[in-house]
């Protein structure tokens, strides 16, 4: 069952997994400046793995960076808030929120969704949000390409390989030294229509769709 349910009356329909893309947009000013989060805790590197339940293979991949703020790069993907601004697949104002949000939208029966953190120096966290932001847009299919493309540039990052495929770059990844891992698994069925999200703060001029009085 799905643990998000949204007090902001929010709801976004689910996306096909099976490949990766989306629409390049490009967030104002403003807005992106409004949403800036800064997460508690040491600067950190989480690498985010969606996996067939049927075939055990990879379907996606995502890169948070937690560091003088927090943001999510999703190369290629379908995910999206309307409060959380998006420029060429990087999206700001990651706050707890929007993690689980993020992990909810893609986990149901059919994949699984798997976290794996890092910590690193404050030196290596900016220099991968600066990274992730100056990538410009993914392509189809590409989202694993990317990621670890960028992952090659970080010290202590260089023996990643470069691939286009997540679960190698998953199992890459987990052999480095000081990693944490967590699995999430999810019974909704595979094509539930919609699910609501919460905890996110609204920016200001910012419409979104609201739910029917009594749902």
């Amino acid at each position: 069952m799905r643990r998000i349910r949204i007090a902001l009356g929010l709801v976004f329909a689910l996306g096909a997994l099976g490949a990766c893309g989306a629409d390049n947009v490009w967030a104002p000013d403003e807005q992106v400046e409004a949403a800036k989060f800064k997460a508690d805790g040491p600067p950190t590197i989480t690498l985010f793995t969606v996996l067939s339940n049927r075939s055990n293979s990879g379907a996606h991949s995502g890169l948070m960076i937690s560091g003088s703020q927090r943001v999510l790069f999703d190369p290629a993907g379908t995910w999206y808030h309307p409060y959380l601004p998006e420029r060429h697949d990087v999206h700001f104002g990651i706050n707890d929120a929007a993690i689980d949000f993020y992990v909810d939208y893609h986990s149901r029966v059919t994949y699984r969704t798997v976290r794996q953190d890092i910590v690193v120096s404050p030196e290596v966290a900016e220099l991968a949000l600066r990274l992730v932001q100056e990538n410009g847009p993914v392509p189809k299919a590409m989202c694993s390409t990317s990621i670890t493309k960028i992952l090659r540039q970080l010290p202590g990052f260089e023996t990643v390989p470069r691939s286009p495929f997540p679960k190698r770059s998953m199992k890459a990844f987990a052999a480095m030294p000081g990693v944490v891992e967590t699995v999430t698994y999810d019974d909704d069925p595979d094509e539930n229509g919609y699910i609501l999200a919460r905890g996110i703060p609204p920016l200001e001029g910012v419409v979104a769709a609201t739910l029917p009085a009594g749902e």
